[in-house]
């Protein structure tokens, strides 16, 4: 990438995208959607386009038409670094005063079906249906055919991702030790994020001792203790904005007998739901070869979350890696794969990598090791 254009891919790539979205659009009867900015708008044309009260919004005729921008006037600046010049996408700039929202009819066939993306706030949401006459629908079943499967260009930004947190991970001895704050440990951790390549760091979570147990404690002033049991989980994004998401478990001193016996069930746990991501199998067995290690080891009551979350251009995204979800895995697909157990009022622990589906298996973005880590 360019100097210019390090913050999205080339423009032919969005391009493609915009044709594929035109043509998924057309196969569920739609004649446009309707994007305001997010992580679609982000997938769709390269733009960090923010969403505030003033109505930016990119519209997709299912046609094969030229896409267009309306976009206020004072906020053109956000498209400069999208790939919007390069495509040639109409833009439909706006002052305070004009009506953005017939704007949008304007671009729009008489009766035109709709849909919208799900990151659209109602102060837009309900102008649009007022000036279309007619509610729109959900734009996700287009959206989730779209961003679920990853090109080479996206996996490339993954496997950079993962390596970037995996050196994070690697350092974690240097702030984490006995008599230190959560707070602490967590602020030098976010500090590392970025030294390490993301461009922030998105959330830090250091669970210690009993904290451990609650799967999304963030910190906490709690000063961590000699033979804790701690959960770090991490991560951010790099650019073109795709996030890292990596959780390892961390001991201060040697661990009991019991926490060492538990976790190695944790650890086949993550190690058995990874072999059986392939393409052809569902979200659901995925999650159900994590949890029937640990049922059949006496924790399954310990195992009180999914098994996994897309990633992408957010950090939970589509598929998901839970019981009731028979989507069939494709290669592509990029998840997390993190079971956990958690014990209130003592400690809990976390294994968490991403993994992408490959042609005949997956391939992990996390080279970390698995088990409980003593520091």
């Amino acid at each position: 990438m360019s100097a210019n254009t390090e913050s999205r891919f080339a423009a032919e790539v969005y391009g493609k995208r915009l044709e594929r979205a035109a043509e998924l659009t057309r196969a569920a009867h739609l004649d446009a959607l309707l994007i305001t900015p997010g992580p679609d708008l982000r997938y769709l044309i390269g733009s960090r386009a923010q969403s505030f009260e003033r109505l930016t919004c990119l519209v997709i005729p299912a046609s094969g038409q030229t896409p267009s921008v309306v976009i206020p006037k004072l906020e053109l600046a956000s498209l400069e670094d999208s790939a919007a010049g390069e495509l040639g996408l109409q833009v439909l700039d706006w002052v305070d005063g004009l009506d953005p929202y017939r704007m949008v009819k304007s671009a729009l066939n008489a009766g035109a079906r709709v849909a919208v993306d799900d990151a659209m706030p109602a102060l837009h949401l309900l102008p649009i249906a007022a000036a279309l006459n007619a509610l729109p629908v959900s734009a996700t079943p287009v959206l989730r055919q779209l961003r679920m499967r990853k090109d080479a260009s996206e996996v490339d930004a993954l496997r950079r991702a993962g390596a970037a947190i995996d050196r994070v991970h690697a350092r974690v001895g240097e702030w984490l030790r006995p008599g230190r704050t959560e707070a602490e440990v967590a602020a030098d951790i976010a500090a590392a994020i970025v030294e390490e390549g993301h461009t922030a760091a998105a959330f830090v979570i250091v669970g210690s001792g009993p904290n451990g147990a609650d799967p999304h404690h963030a910190v906490s002033d709690r000063r961590i203790e000699a033979g804790d049991v701690v959960v770090v989980d991490i991560g951010g994004p790099v650019a073109p904005g795709y996030f890292s998401d990596s959780t390892r478990t961390y001991v201060l001193g040697e661990p009991s007998a019991d926490i060492a016996a538990r976790f190695a069930e944790l650890e086949r746990a993550q190690a058995a739901a990874v072999a059986a991501v392939r393409p052809g199998v569902t979200a659901e067995s995925v999650d159900a070869a994590a949890r029937n290690v640990l049922e059949q080891a006496g924790f399954g009551d310990a195992f009180i979350h999914r098994t996994g979350h897309g990633i992408g251009l957010s950090v939970h995204e589509e598929p998901y890696i839970v019981s009731g979800n028979d989507i069939v895995l494709e290669s592509g697909m990029a998840f997390s794969i993190e079971p956990g157990i958690y014990f209130r009022g003592e400690w809990g622990a976390r294994i968490e990598d991403i993994v992408v589906v490959t042609e005949d298996g997956c391939e992990s973005m996390n080279q970390r090791p698995h088990g409980l880590t003593v520091l």
